[in-house]
């Protein structure tokens, strides 16, 4: 009794892998689930100037930078958070070096491949959000690929943006709104915010509470804008190549000690006379 039958039932799944511990054996903080980010979006700054600090060329930044976003995958799984978006590459990029612009094409596609197996493992489902035209055929391919072959897990969805813009989002869905009213699929007047939201790249992935920047920078810098428009907004002063977990669960720290109302507000008290 309780044996599975073969001719029944398909193979078992394969067990997910936990992530990492951290090298220092640190655990994640003791944050209520009602308290926690549901999605939280990762701006990762300060590479450029972590490798001009020891001397070294920008590139290298970006290389370090890779482990760096591994072990915040790893510690977003561990406290509980179900959604990530990392922007890796955005549309205002390709106005760097040439030199530059084909490492970075070059190198997000091989992050992809290199740790796509391993992210899959730990039950992470890969979304990819950005345009596709000026990317290259092979970084379409392995993003492609990994959404493919993560479908399935339910983990942590992890959104990687990619030759992304928050106004190229909110254009092109006009853009694709205005071609459904245009051939009679929508009509005007059903247009509202929840429509909008259903033309952007990504719309089941939930509305960002908790955005996160590195580097000590403090802008948006174009990212996530409509899914933004009430997160919390972190910004530490710590340079992408040095960031990990940690600084993440901090940010989640902060964010659970803030007090969000939407627009909302509770009257004052007013002392009777």
């Amino acid at each position: 009794m309780g044996e599975r039958n073969p001719k029944t039932q398909g193979p078992r799944p394969a067990p997910v892998r936990p992530p990492d511990p951290h090298p220092s054996g640190v655990k994640p903080p003791d944050i209520p689930a009602e308290f926690l980010p549901r999605h939280v979006a990762l701006v990762m700054d300060g590479d450029g100037r972590w490798a001009t600090k020891r001397g070294l060329p920008r590139t290298e930044g970006h290389k370090e930078g890779e482990s760096s976003l591994l072990d915040v995958i790893m510690g977003a799984i561990e406290l509980g958070i179900p959604y990530l978006s990392a922007y890796a590459f955005s549309t205002e990029n390709w106005r760097r070096s040439p030199d530059e612009v084909r490492f970075l094409m070059g190198f997000n596609r091989d992050v992809i491949h290199r740790r796509r197996d391993l992210l899959n493992e730990m039950g992470v489902r890969i979304r990819w959000a950005g345009r596709r035209p000026r990317l290259w055929r092979s970084v379409i391919s392995e993003l492609e690929y990994a959404e493919q072959m993560s479908a399935g897990n339910s983990v942590l969805t992890l959104q990687f943006c990619v030759n992304y813009g928050g106004r190229a989002e909110i254009a092109d869905a006009a853009a694709a709104i205005a071609a459904d009213v245009a051939a009679g699929k929508l009509r005007p007047e059903k247009i509202n915010e929840k429509v909008f939201a259903r033309y952007l790249d990504e719309p089941e992935i939930p509305e960002v509470d908790l955005f996160v920047r590195s580097s000590g920078e403090q802008r948006l810098s174009n990212f996530l804008l409509w899914q933004s428009a009430y997160a919390e907004l972190v910004f530490l002063d710590t340079l992408w190549p040095d960031f990990d977990r940690r600084h993440l669960w901090h940010a989640c720290e902060i964010f659970a000690s803030r007090d969000r109302r939407y627009g909302g507000a509770e009257p004052n008290p007013v002392p009777a006379l």
